[in-house]
This record gives C-alpha cells, structure tokens and sequence, in this order.
C-alpha cells in the first residue's frame, strides 16, 4: 500500500487526495504536523532522495527560519533533527512505495507512478 506524508491542510495536499480518490488508489495518510515524524524515516527517506529535495524552501516555515537554522540543513544529522521540529519543512506530499518515493503533487508523474 501506498503511504502519504504530508499535512492534511496543505492546498497541495489536498488536490493529491482528491487526485489519489479519483483515481480509486489506495493509501494510507500520515500527517506529520499532527503525528510528527521520526529519525528512522527521514533517513530511510535520505537513502534515495537528497536534502535539496526533501527540504521545501518556497515554504512559509522554511522562509521564517534564521539564516543559523538554514545553515543546519547543509548536514545531515541537524537538518533531520530540524525537520523533527519543523516538520512542514518537510516537500509534500511525499508518497512511499515500499521504499521508492515520489516527491511532490505533479498530474503527469503521478498518472504513469500510480
């Protein structure tokens, strides 16, 4: 089964839902500003995707960040330690298929993923 992480009240989030529903695909839904997210699964994330991708810079959070906490990301042990704090930090969706990740909410990849 497939596995969402991201924030149920993202816009982005919320037409993947809509896109994963019409499709009749099945998942299951983690969000992470609500359950937070943990160290195992940032770094089982981290052993195919980079911290450029994983980290979302166009965001509100990543913008109120200080430049001290940016330069946290630029290692692997802070970032992951700042994504556990600041989860919308986090690119959503990011969707888990048994260990392949697709990252992001775009019609095209989706369609030939799912």
């Amino acid at each position: 089964m497939i596995k969402i992480y991201g924030i149920k009240n993202c816009d982005t989030m919320k037409k993947a839902f809509n896109w994963l529903d019409s499709k009749g695909v099945k998942y299951s839904f983690h969000d992470y500003k609500k359950a937070g997210i943990d160290e195992e699964t940032i770094r089982k994330w981290l052993t195919k995707l980079n911290l450029e991708q994983i980290i979302n810079v166009k965001g509100t959070t990543w913008k109120q960040l200080s430049d001290e906490q940016k330069a946290l990301v630029k290692n692997a042990n802070t970032a992951i330690a700042l994504m556990m704090e600041k989860p919308s930090l986090i690119k959503r969706p990011l969707a888990d298929l048994e260990g392949e990740y697709v990252l992001g909410f775009i019609p095209e990849v989706w369609e030939k993923t799912f």
